[in-house]
C-alpha cells in the first residue's frame, strides 16, 4: 500500500500548477490549459487534479493558515506544505520526504485545522477586504451568499435550438455516456458527472455550449423575437449573443460589439460552428462605432464589465487580490456605458443592463442613478440571481425607451463628406459571420437590411472605449502582475467555461484565454492611445492634402505649354485679377509664342494707352 493516497506524478502536476499561479502569475485557467495540453490523463485523473488545486485557491487563507504561515504570498515558498494539507484535508495519510516539508508538523496542523473550521472567513475562503464589502453591499444577505463562494462550481450547457432540441441533445449524450437532467430554463441541462464533454460529437457539431444557468437567463430577460435588430455592445467571445441568435431563430440581425479584436475573432469561429449566422460583428475602435447606431436598435443588451463577485467560485484566484480601488473605478465605468451605449436603443426598444456581480452598487444603484437623469427610459423588470440558488451570481434589469419628443441626434461625421474627399471606405472593423442572410428569409425589415451593411469612416478620432476592468495588481497573489477580480474573466467564466474538461489539442483553443490580462489595459489608457491615434491620423491626412495641392500647382506649371489657349488665358486672368479681350488674349498668346518678354509687352500697351489719350484730347480741343 502506498504511503499516500496521491501518486508522486498528481503531486507533481499540482505543484506545478500551483506554482505557475503564484510564481510565473499565470491565471489559474491558463495553467491547466497549458499542463492539460502536454499531459494526456484520464478524465477522472484530470476532474481529481482541477478539483483539489481549485478548492485550495477557494480557501487560499484557510490552507495558508493550517499549513502554519501568515501571509498568503508565502505559499509559493512553501507549495508543498499545502500539498500536505490538501491530505490532511481529504483524510488522507500525508506524504513523507516531501521538500522543504521536513518541519512540517501532522499535529499542530490537525490543531490548526479544527481551529479554522470554527473561523467562517477562513471555512469559506472569504478574504477581509471582500467580507467588508459584501457586509456594506448586502448586510445579512452576505450572511448567505458567502459560503456559496467556497462551494465548487455545478456544471450547466446550453442546447443550441439552431440545430437541435434539448431532449435531442440529452439522448445524444446519454449514448456518449454524459449523464445529465433537465433545469427549469427551457434549454438548459445541468451535467451529472466529469465527463469530457467538449471530447463529445455533440460538443464538435456545435449542438450545446457551456453556459452557466444564470447566465443563460439574460438573453430569456432581454426576449429578442425573430427579425429583430439587436446590439450586444459588450459581447466578448460571445455566449450570450449565441444564446440571442438561437432565440431569433437566426433570423434578423445581432451586431456584436467588443474592444478587442481577438474576442471578437473567437465570437466569430464559435458563431460558424453553431450556425448562428445572423451575427456580426464590429469592433469599438472609436465613439463613431457606437453614434451610427443611435436609435436604430430594437433591443440593445449592456452586459457591462464588473467585479465579477457573482462568479468567484470560477475564478477562486481573483478574489486574493483588494479590489475595493478597481470596484469604484468600475462603478464610472458601467455609468458611463450606460449613459452612451443606451442611446443606441430606438424609441419603443429595450435595454436590458446586465453584471456578474450581487453587489447593488454595480446593478441596481447604476440604474437608479441612470433613471434619475435619463427620462426617456422607464424601468419594466429587474432581477438579481445569487449564488445561493445554485449556479452563479447576475444582475439584470429591463428597460423601455419611451418618446419624449426628442429628436435622436445625428452625428454630423456620418453624413457629411469634407469638401474635396471622396466617399468613404466600406468600415473594416465589421465583418458579418453569415456568407448570405436573405431579407426573405430572416424577416428583416429595410432597415435591418441596411443596418448589416458595413459602416463606413468608423476609424475616426473620436476616443476609444475600453470595456476591460482596470485592477490592481499590487497585492498578495504574485510579485509579478497577477491576476485580479476582472471582468472579462469573469464574463468568459460564466459563459464558456471550458477550462476543467478540455484536454484534447484539437479543441484546446475553447479554453478561456487569460482575459485578466487585460488589466493593463484599462478604459482611461486606452483613451489617450486612441486620441494619440486620432491625431497621428488627423496630421497625417492633413499632410496628404496639403502633398495634393503642391503637386496639383506642378502639374499646372508642367502643362503650360501643352494646354489650349483658353486655359492658359484662364490661368492668367486668375493670376493677374484683370479681365482680357479675346483680342488681347491672342495678342498676347502671340508675344509668347514669338519670345516676347513681359517687360516688352507691358511698354506695347503703355504706348497704346498714350496714343489713345492724345487722340482723345485731340477730339477735345476740336
Amino acid at each position: 500500500m502506498a504511503s499516500y493516497s496521491l501518486s508522486d506524478f498528481k503531486i507533481r502536476l499540482i505543484y506545478s500548477i500551483i506554482t505557475a499561479v503564484f510564481e510565473e502569475g499565470r491565471a489559474l485557467d491558463k495553467a491547466y490549459a497549458i499542463y492539460f495540453k502536454k499531459l494526456k490523463l484520464e478524465n477522472e485523473e484530470q476532474a481529481l487534479i482541477v478539483s483539489l488545486v481549485n478548492d485550495v485557491f477557494r480557501r487560499l487563507n484557510y490552507y495558508t493558515y493550517v499549513a502554519g504561515y501568515k501571509r498568503i504570498k508565502d505559499i509559493k515558498k512553501h507549495v508543498n506544505k499545502i500539498i500536505c494539507v490538501i491530505h490532511l484535508v481529504h483524510k488522507w495519510p500525508v506524504p513523507r520526504g516531501l521538500q522543504d516539508c521536513d518541519d512540517f508538523s501532522i499535529k499542530d496542523a490537525r490543531a490548526r485545522m479544527e481551529e479554522a473550521d470554527k473561523i467562517p472567513n477562513l471555512k469559506y475562503g472569504c478574504p477581509v477586504w471582500l467580507d467588508e464589502f459584501g457586509k456594506k453591499e448586502l448586510g445579512e444577505r452576505w450572511e448567505t451568499e458567502k459560503p456559496c463562494f467556497a462551494k465548487e462550481p455545478r456544471r450547466f450547457i446550453r442546447a443550441n435550438t439552431l440545430k437541435t432540441t434539448r431532449e435531442e441533445l440529452r439522448n445524444m449524450l446519454a449514448a456518449e455516456k454524459v449523464k445529465t437532467r433537465e433545469c427549469a430554463l427551457p434549454d438548459a441541462l445541468e451535467v451529472l458527472d466529469s465527463s469530457a464533454i467538449f471530447k463529445t460529437e455533440a460538443f464538435k457539431k456545435g449542438l450545446f455550449e457551456q453556459q452557466d444557468i444564470g447566465s443563460q437567463e439574460i438573453p430569456l430577460f432581454l426576449d429578442p423575437r425573430p427579425g429583430n435588430k439587436v446590439i450586444d455592445a459588450c459581447a466578448g467571445a460571445g455566449g450570450k449573443t449565441l444564446y440571442l441568435s438561437a432565440l431569433m431563430k437566426g433570423k434578423g440581425s445581432i451586431i456584436a460589439m467588443d474592444d478587442k479584436d481577438w474576442k471578437l475573432n473567437e465570437l466569430k469561429l464559435r458563431a460558424r460552428k453553431a450556425g448562428a449566422h445572423n451575427i456580426e460583428t464590429r469592433l469599438i475602435d472609436t465613439t463613431k462605432v457606437i453614434k451610427r447606431q443611435h436609435g436604430k436598435a430594437d433591443c440593445v443588451l449592456l452586459d457591462v464589465p464588473c467585479s465579477g463577485s457573482g462568479v468567484l467560485k470560477r475564478n477562486p484566484e481573483s478574489k486574493w487580490t483588494d479590489s475595493t480601488d478597481s470596484i469604484r473605478e468600475l462603478i464610472e465605468v458601467q455609468a458611463d456605458i450606460l449613459n452612451r451605449y443606451s442611446k443606441m436603443t430606438k424609441v419603443g426598444g429595450t435595454l436590458v443592463y446586465s453584471t456578474c456581480s450581487i453587489f447593488p452598487c454595480e446593478d441596481h444603484n447604476q440604474i437608479a442613478a441612470f433613471l434619475e437623469h435619463n427620462p426617456d427610459f422607464e424601468l419594466v423588470a429587474e432581477k438579481t440571481v445569487y449564488p445561493s440558488q445554485g449556479g452563479d451570481g447576475f444582475y439584470m434589469a429591463k428597460l423601455k425607451r419611451l418618446d419624449n419628443g426628442q429628436a435622436i441626434p445625428e452625428d454630423d461625421d456620418n453624413t457629411k463628406t469634407k469638401a474635396g474627399e471622396p466617399a468613404a471606405a466600406p468600415d473594416k472593423n465589421s465583418e458579418t459571420v453569415a456568407e448570405t442572410t436573405p431579407a426573405a428569409e430572416s424577416g428583416t425589415t429595410s432597415e435591418t437590411e441596411n443596418s448589416m451593411a458595413p459602416d463606413s469612416n468608423e476609424n475616426g478620432s473620436e476616443e476609444t472605449v475600453s470595456e476591460d476592468n482596470p485592477v490592481d495588481n499590487s497585492e498578495d497573489i504574485s510579485e509579478t502582475e497577477s491576476e485580479s477580480i476582472d471582468s472579462d474573466n469573469a464574463n468568459d467564466a460564466e459563459d464558456d467555461a471550458e477550462n476543467t474538461d478540455n484536454t484534447d489539442d484539437s479543441e484546446d483553443a475553447d479554453i478561456p484565454e487569460d482575459n485578466s490580462g487585460g488589466n493593463g489595459n484599462s478604459v482611461w489608457g486606452s483613451r489617450k492611445h486612441a486620441e494619440k491615434k486620432s491625431k497621428h491620423k488627423d496630421s497625417k491626412d492633413s499632410g496628404d492634402s496639403g502633398n495634393s495641392d503642391d503637386s496639383g500647382t506642378a502639374g499646372k506649371k508642367d502643362s503650360g505649354k501643352k494646354a489650349d489657349s483658353g486655359k492658359k488665358d484662364k490661368r492668367k486672368e486668375d493670376k493677374h485679377g484683370k479681365d482680357k479681350s479675346d483680342k488681347g488674349k491672342a495678342d498676347k498668346e502671340k508675344s509668347d509664342k514669338n519670345g516676347t518678354s513681359k517687360d516688352h509687352r507691358k511698354k506695347s500697351h503703355k504706348d497704346g494707352r498714350d496714343k489713345e489719350e492724345k487722340a482723345k484730347s485731340g477730339k477735345k480741343k476740336k
